[in-house]
């Protein structure tokens, strides 16, 4: 009996050892390496050690970062000068709380990590697979760790341009006016007036509302450190760059040139909503066909879409109901509506909302819409407002029901109401003015090309039904014969005679 235990344990450890192994690999792997790792941390130092020096990037780059450091600074370890110069030459912020953080984690007594230590806070960072655990995890990175890991603003807003700035690296359009207007509407929806935040709530509520916010800064760091040793000993400097490489970022499309238009949607609002919205909303057939940029798309991932395709503009198709529907109808994809309301004062900011339906629009006397449906407040403060089935509602025809476009689960009282006439909206019970809609659609291009033939082919039909033709019988007992009649024109009878 004795002995079956003790084989049973002896099987048991080899299992956590051989799990624990595999941490490093779990980047690209399963989640069952990752669901082991923390086993390991539970043993004692040299079984941590152990277990945590297979991983061959992670082994290779502390080897040659703790070689930089003894030739550079002197030092039996790894310094943050050099692990800024060597990986993080042009995110230096970046690079600071990353070594910080390690360093923290670590509990070094010395202003430099041990490499045995690097190793081990790297790939236990690493490790990290689900979305929550990696957001709380960069939030106690930009936190004021020595203070207790308390958020404030200002630690926020860094993180939020930090994960701004990597979205729209290598893009044309990376410099976006609004991109400070919609990261404070961010910070201030999130903090309501309060100057500090635990980690646990700021994580929570930047899970609620922008769940995919740090993805795209996670698939950097785990790229840096992963592939640098490739490099050699230049790793990442900026004495040896690497080879530009475009991301696909995203083109949205343009306006009529005829009808300049400087309020449509900017970009950093496109990357705020993709951090926010469902899958259904970002993605697209239309994948990269060269292998280098599908794999940089694979690694920086659906940071912004690229697809999204102008439906309608107010300000340039003409607004009302009628506009609306003649754009919208017929497009059998997902799309966001996003009204602009007038403020009373100049210097107010306008109200922005998105309201986004997840599946083809439609007239009805009734509540319609999935689970992927929802409305979000853009400015002056970014929250998702309500989500699920059955809150979207649009009605211009049907006699004995409420005509406009709403949303909200309560039919008797909806959050946004729009008039019938689509030129003023009702927030939250307060009227406004509308400045402007726009309808982007999220569809592929098929979806588009669908919607104009459809339109092509009704524009046809209606040609048709204006030119009648009609045979000499039809026309003996047609109205129109009688009407010309009394009004003073003979009959082709009588005039023939």
């Amino acid at each position: 009996m004795g002995n079956q235990m003790t084989r049973a344990g002896n099987v048991s450890h080899k299992r956590i050892e051989s799990a624990a192994t595999g941490v490093g690999n779990a980047t690209h792997g399963s989640a069952n390496a990752a669901a082991a790792a923390p086993k390991s941390t539970s043993k004692s130092e040299p079984e941590q050690h152990n277990s945590h020096t297979q991983f061959f990037p992670i082994e290779s780059l502390a080897k040659t970062l703790s070689h930089l450091a003894q030739q550079e600074e002197h030092v039996n370890g790894i310094t943050k000068s050099v692990f800024e110069k060597y990986l993080f030459p042009t995110h230096p912020e970046l690079s600071e709380k990353l070594f910080t953080y390690l360093h923290h984690n670590a509990h070094a007594t010395t202003a430099y990590i041990s490499t045995s230590a690097f190793k081990q806070q790297a790939e236990r960072l690493l490790s990290v697979m689900n979305d929550q655990p990696i957001l709380e995890n960069y939030i106690k990175m930009y936190s004021n760790i020595k203070d207790g890991c308390n958020v404030t603003p200002e630690t926020l807003r860094a993180l939020l341009m930090c994960c701004y700035q990597l979205a729209m690296e290598n893009n044309s359009t990376s410099s976006c006016l609004y991109s400070h207007q919609i990261i404070n509407a961010v910070v201030v929806s999130c903090f309501h007036g309060k100057t500090s935040l635990s980690t646990s709530y700021v994580s929570n509520w930047i899970g609620q509302h922008c769940p995919r916010m740090v993805q795209g800064l996670q698939r950097y760091v785990v790229h840096v450190l992963t592939t640098a040793y490739r490099n050699g000993k230049a790793l990442l400097s900026k004495e040896q760059p690497q080879p530009p490489i475009e991301i696909m970022t995203p083109v949205l499309e343009k306006a009529n040139l005829e009808f300049p238009q400087t309020n449509l949607l900017p970009m950093s609002y496109v990357w705020l909503l993709a951090c926010t919205l469902p899958q259904c909303y970002l993605q697209t057939n239309d994948s990269p066909k060269d292998i280098t940029h599908a794999l940089i798309a694979r690694r920086t991932g659906s940071i912004c879409p690229r697809h999204w395709t102008l439906l309608y503009n107010s300000g340039e198709h003409g607004a009302g109901a009628n506009r609306f529907i003649h754009h919208v109808l017929g497009y059998r994809g997902p799309t966001l509506l996003i009204i602009r309301a007038a403020s009373a004062e100049k210097d107010e900011e306008c109200l922005t909302y998105c309201v986004c339906s997840a599946v083809e629009w439609r007239e009805s006397h009734l509540y319609w819409g999935d689970e992927d449906s929802m409305g979000i407040q853009l400015t002056p403060s970014y929250k998702v407002i309500e989500k699920g089935p059955k809150i979207l509602y649009l009605n211009t025809n049907i006699r004995g029901y409420p005509h406009g476009l709403r949303l909200g689960s309560d039919p008797r009282s909806p959050f946004i109401s729009i008039d019938e006439s689509f030129h003023s909206v009702s927030i939250a019970g307060a009227p406004y003015r509308i400045s402007s809609l726009e309808v982007w659609g999220c569809g592929d291009m098929k979806l588009r090309e669908k919607q104009l033939e459809i339109k092509k082919w009704q524009v046809k039909e209606a040609e048709k039904q204006r030119i009648v033709k009609l045979s000499a019988s039809d026309w003996l007992d047609h109205p129109d014969r009688y009407l010309l009649e009394l009004a003073g024109r003979a009959s082709y009878n009588e005039s023939n005679k």
